[in-house]
């Protein structure tokens, strides 16, 4: 039976922008590549030429510092653990990938979010964009990624970013819209500017919510760590994929723990630092 309405080419219509943008943004694509390429690789090199028991010690002292002593042991014997399994570099590896990742959303994400909960225009416009990067199928975010950047780590960098960016902008307009009404109108009584009234007010007191939003940030970039092991990048999720492929049961359950255990670490760690107290707000 013959269709009423002509198909729509809507598929050909991105094919066309996607090779547009390449032929014509070609040499910033690849200016962005070499520059993402080089923070990982080069923190990588960095934290590989620290001995793998003094890293995991320093990882401690850090959890201690910011969540709780058993944090801190949780940290110790988890990465000891993982470098015993002898996944210590692809470890590496999978962090600098995440937290990478992690740096550019919320370096993105807490602007956007701010700008949004100033402005309800603007978040007209932030709500439906989000809804749709949050419902889209993280594999959809690999394709542009590849043609944009070829295989490597760089496309699995840029479509955690696009893919964990959401909570971040989410929650920081949620912190500061619910800071209460009476103490903007205080500020506003003192005189204080829109900047004033962010830095020294809403900002502080949003920031649980705020961390909140970077704590689920982080839980999704490591999510997309297996995802991006189909395009190249390297890091356990690459050890997990072939697993999957050669059917290595063993291996795959040692890189899953291991992914676990680095998963556990970053959750706890950021939790406790959004539970701090926060200090008294001057005006």
């Amino acid at each position: 039976m013959d269709k009423l309405l002509p198909r729509l080419p809507f598929a050909e219509w991105i094919d066309a922008g996607v090779d547009w943008l390449v032929v014509t943004f070609g040499a910033l694509f690849d200016g962005i590549a070499d520059f993402l390429k080089g923070i990982v690789e080069g923190s990588v090199e960095w934290l590989d030429m620290v001995p793998s028991i003094l890293l995991a010690v320093l990882f401690a002292l850090l959890a201690w510092f910011i969540s709780t002593r058993r944090i801190a042991l949780f940290t110790l014997i988890g990465l000891l653990f993982i470098d015993y399994l002898g996944y210590w570099h692809p470890m590496l590896q999978m962090l600098a990938l995440v937290l990478t990742s992690v740096f550019f959303a919320l370096v993105i994400g807490i602007p956007v979010g701010i700008w949004g909960s100033q402005q309800a225009t603007a978040r007209k416009i932030i709500n439906p964009i989000l809804d749709l990067m949050q419902t889209m199928p993280a594999f959809v975010y690999l394709l542009p990624a590849i043609f944009f950047f070829n295989i490597g780590v760089v496309p699995g960098v840029v479509a955690s970013v696009i893919f964990s960016m959401p909570p971040t902008i989410r929650l920081t307009m949620l912190g500061i819209q619910q800071v209460p009404k009476d103490l903007i109108e205080a500020t506003e009584a003192f005189g204080s500017t829109t900047w004033q009234r962010l830095s020294k007010v809403q900002i502080p007191l949003a920031k649980p919510t705020i961390m909140a939003g970077v704590n689920q940030s982080i839980m999704l970039a490591l999510s997309m760590v297996v995802i991006a092991s189909m395009v190249g990048a390297p890091g356990l999720g690459q050890k997990v994929y072939q697993a999957v492929t050669q059917l290595k049961t063993g291996v795959g359950f040692e890189t899953g723990l291991s992914i676990v255990i680095v998963a556990i670490i970053l959750d706890r760690i950021t939790q406790h630092a959004g539970k701090k107290k926060q200090g008294g707000t001057t005006l």
